[in-house]
């Protein structure tokens, strides 16, 4: 069979998924992964490039689409099931009410994004129980981790980001973000290049949220300096990177820390 020619945006996206995973040691032979997608570009592109490393990886694997409709179109999933179906790849798709929850009375005083994320993952974990997947992936970019660094230092005072890996439930589970080291242009030129499709998201508090209110504010404090917002990237990535790496190295007494209850 002829070679698979891709994009240098796609090639991008698997390979340094691919590095991450190396270095990282985010997979093992016969993990089963899960692969949280809203629908968004992040993590749609996220599914094509495990679905294309799962062929490259030296040992078997299995992936999975997780979806979680939160309810304000129950039929906006349906893109991702066709294409589920066409290119062979299991799912799980539910709808639910989580998004109208988050937007009601019931959440009175709290974010609606904090809301619904927070319901989104307590599903998605209870997903993996019941699935008995050993990982579960999110699409988190490079541009994520700025944002999420920068939230973290304004809102909160703490000088933290967002982990490449992640271990839950003493190890039981383990979170993996694939893409941090991707900048989301590159994601949003792939997702064109592989014609992924796309749905719009209907949540009223979409474009609203205080991660899209940061990275204005980033871009506005960048906007003067050329470069400047790139070598933030970098240099988080870096950061982010040397740290994870840390996490997994073994302790002295032979234990790896990721294996250290959550």
């Amino acid at each position: 069979m002829p070679r698979q020619k891709y994009t240098f945006a796609q090639q991008q996206c698997i390979r340094s998924a691919g590095k991450l995973s190396q270095t990282t040691e985010m997979l093992h032979p016969n993990a089963r992964v899960g692969i949280a997608v809203s629908g968004g570009m992040d993590s749609f592109v996220l599914l094509e490039t495990m679905r294309i490393r799962q062929g490259i990886v030296p040992f078997d694997c299995s992936i999975m689409a997780l979806h979680i409709n939160p309810g304000f179109d129950p039929a906006s999933h349906a893109p991702l099931a066709e294409w589920l179906r066409g290119k062979g790849v299991a799912g799980h798709l539910e709808t639910t009410d989580h998004g109208l929850r988050a937007h009601s009375s019931e959440n009175r005083k709290g974010s609606p994004c904090f809301f619904c994320a927070m319901l989104r993952r307590k599903r998605l974990f209870e997903l993996c129980r019941e699935y008995g997947l050993t990982h579960l992936a999110f699409g988190h970019t490079a541009d994520d981790l700025v944002s999420t660094f920068f939230m973290n230092l304004c809102q909160n005072g703490r000088v933290e980001g967002m982990r490449m890996r992640e271990p839950f439930f003493q190890g039981a589970l383990m979170v993996i973000r694939p893409l941090m080291l991707v900048e989301k242009k590159v994601i949003a030129k792939a997702a064109r290049d592989w014609e992924l499709p796309l749905w719009s998201n209907p949540c009223p508090s979409a474009g609203k949220t205080l991660r899209s209110s940061i990275m204005d504010d980033v871009g506005r404090m960048t906007a003067p300096h050329k470069g400047m917002q790139t070598k933030i990237r970098a240099a988080l990535c870096r950061w982010q990177w040397k740290t994870t790496m840390e996490n997994i190295m073994p302790t002295p007494d032979g234990r790896n820390n990721d294996n250290e209850p959550f």
